[in-house]
């Protein structure tokens, strides 16, 4: 070998080290686990999600996961293993013998994070000025109306301990409906009272994911210590949180949570494994996989069984116009508002080979708009219509409703249109990508074409919410066991009426949306089953309810993933529920190592 060959193999070697060595230090830099060794040793818990959040305004909020839990505390709070009602920022409760009132009594010495006092004026304030003012859009202000004439409680101030709650009738989740998060208005008092430039209150763009974090003040266990966009949010415990231990030691005792943003369930799988993350929702794909790994490498899967949360195909039903322009092709829209397309896309989608190949039998399948676990559920067996595989059924659906095949065996509607659409999730959700990839084929077996299109969540969400611009869309929602938790979901002013959906305060108007009468008569239900306190009634109204949802098919429901989480064992004090997951009780949690 010649001394020049030498010489460059020599610089070449040089460089490849070089390379692996920077590449080695960006690696690490953008490892937020360094953290560990970067600081002194403290107690935390590192967790990932999939997407940036959206806002960091509890009254703006309406995905999840969100910050919330960790941040604010409402007054109230539901036990997720027991359902009780328990006191958070009050201490107790009192509600009037004709159930029209109910005054709480706030907690001594309560403070906000930046250590001023929290009081009754914030509780007032929050209420009043906040959850309901009709130019703020908060998804909590649609679970507090109340009857037919849709009033809302009103809020005083009786002392410096005591606040009011009025409701005009009686309404039986009337408590339940307390739990929203209270905000500072010492903070917040000049935003709501402000308009910016564009003449919008200045409150709708406070606190947005730009905002330094220290200047957003919490009530919670936890307040925000830093947000790195796509990368990570660290969480500080707030050394002003108001709960205690039995020894009188301050909660929570784990100093510092760290979520990690990755771009996938993949990528959190692979951090999970080599140790990087502490925690991990178990998707069905992953289960066999982790569960031989349980001793090897310490940590334990919780199985809750049924997800409280629901999956769903909706289509676009709106047929309103912005600016002239329909938000969806008129063409399109007439087959999406034909019950008999929709109950056909239901009969096709080959739900059992879903549960068997994306959900690897752990899941169940979900039938109705309410939760298995709601005593209000109403089953198949008790007489809920469902949707079993049966494409032939869809194509005489599909006939009848005055469609056609072409000779290339494609669906065309009376005009000769090729039926043809196109759906969207959220992308880095494998279950669902593998959710919509089989809707895509099993709908073209009745010759329907679907453009499947995995979005980043943002853009996914934007159009969901705020553009309305989709077609159609795979997604879900969280439930719990009160269905008026969903008022906002079946009001056809909703902020959740996602398949008809009213623009909300501070957007484009929309002229011409239509209101079907069914989405009246599902939203006047949940009106008398909220005003209804004589359960075996509220079981009938809620069960109504169903059949229309299930007839007229707004959410086609799919398959629900068994509720898994897999949790290093250095962890104690996991009470893990369906309901609240594995941290729900994080001020009582400890790293025992």
């Amino acid at each position: 070998m010649t001394l020049q060959k030498i010489l460059n193999l020599t610089k070449r070697f040089f460089l490849l080290i070089t390379i692996i060595a920077f590449t080695a230090m960006t690696i690490t830099a953008c490892n937020p686990i360094q953290l560990k060794t970067n600081a002194a040793q403290v107690p935390q818990l590192v967790r990932s999600i999939l997407n940036d959040p959206k806002t960091f305004n509890a009254a703006l909020g309406s995905e999840s996961p969100n910050i919330f839990d960790l941040t604010y505390e409402g007054l109230l709070t539901q036990n997720p293993i027991n359902g009780k009602i328990e006191g958070a920022l009050a201490q107790s409760w009192e509600i009037s013998p004709d159930k029209t009132k109910i005054t709480f009594t706030i907690r001594e010495g309560l403070k906000w994070s930046d250590g001023q006092p929290l009081t009754v004026d914030d509780v007032v304030f929050t209420y009043n000025d906040i959850y309901l003012n009709e130019k703020i859009p908060t998804d909590t202000r649609d679970v507090l109306r109340i009857g037919k004439d849709r009033k809302l409680p009103t809020v005083k101030k009786i002392d410096n301990k005591r606040v009011e709650f009025s409701v005009p009738e009686p309404f039986r989740p009337f408590l339940l409906n307390t739990r929203a998060s209270i905000l500072p208005d010492h903070i917040l008092e000049k935003s709501v009272k402000t308009k910016d430039k564009d003449s919008k209150l200045e409150f709708l763009s406070k606190w947005s994911v730009d905002t330094p974090p220290e200047e957003i003040i919490v009530n919670g266990p936890y307040k925000i210590e830093r947000y790195d966009t796509s990368q990570r949010i660290i969480f500080r415990r707030n050394p002003y949180y108001w709960r205690k231990d039995a020894q009188g030691k301050s909660q929570p005792y784990i100093e510092r949570i760290i979520w990690q943003i990755v771009e996938s369930t993949d990528a959190s799988l692979l951090q999970f494994r080599s140790g990087d993350l502490d925690s991990i929702s178990v998707s069905p794909d992953y289960f066999s996989l982790l569960k031989v790994q349980e001793k090897q490498r310490n940590f334990t899967i919780y199985n809750g069984g049924q997800s409280s949360s629901t999956l769903f195909l909706s289509f676009n039903l709106n047929k309103g116009k912005r600016n002239n322009q329909p938000l969806v092709d008129p063409i399109k829209s007439q087959w999406f508002n034909n019950v008999q397309f929709r109950q056909a896309v239901a009969y096709a989608i080959d739900r059992q080979t879903m549960l068997n190949n994306t959900f690897r039998g752990l899941g169940t399948f979900q039938n109705s708009s309410i939760s298995v676990l709601s005593p209000y559920f109403l089953s198949p067996e008790k007489g809920l219509k469902v949707y079993k595989y049966n494409p032939d059924k869809a194509k005489e659906l599909l006939i009848k409703a005055g469609f056609k095949y072409n000779d290339k065996n494609l669906l065309v509607d009376n005009q000769g249109n090729e039926v043809r659409f196109s759906l969207l999730t959220n992308a880095g959700n494998k279950i669902r990508e593998s959710m919509g990839s089989q809707i895509k084929q099993d709908l073209s077996k009745i010759g329907i074409q679907v453009d499947f299109t995995p979005l980043a969540w943002n853009t996914f969400i934007g159009k969901i919410s705020n553009t309305l611009d989709w077609e159609a869309g795979l997604l879900g929602l969280i439930d719990g066991l009160e269905p008026n938790d969903g008022a906002n979901v079946w009001s056809p002013d909703g902020g959740l009426h996602m398949f008809n959906q009213k623009p909300q305060a501070g957007q484009k108007p929309i002229e011409g949306r239509e209101v079907a009468p069914w989405e009246v008569k599902i939203n006047e239900l949940y009106i008398q089953g909220a005003q209804e306190f004589d359960e075996v009634k509220v079981k009938e109204i809620y069960g109504e309810s169903q059949q229309l949802t299930q007839e007229y098919l707004p959410f086609i429901y799919l398959v629900n993933s068994s509720a898994m989480s897999a949790i290093r064992n250095r962890f104690e004090g996991i009470q893990f529920s369906v309901l609240g997951g594995a941290f729900w009780n994080i001020h009582e949690i400890k790293v025992t190592k």
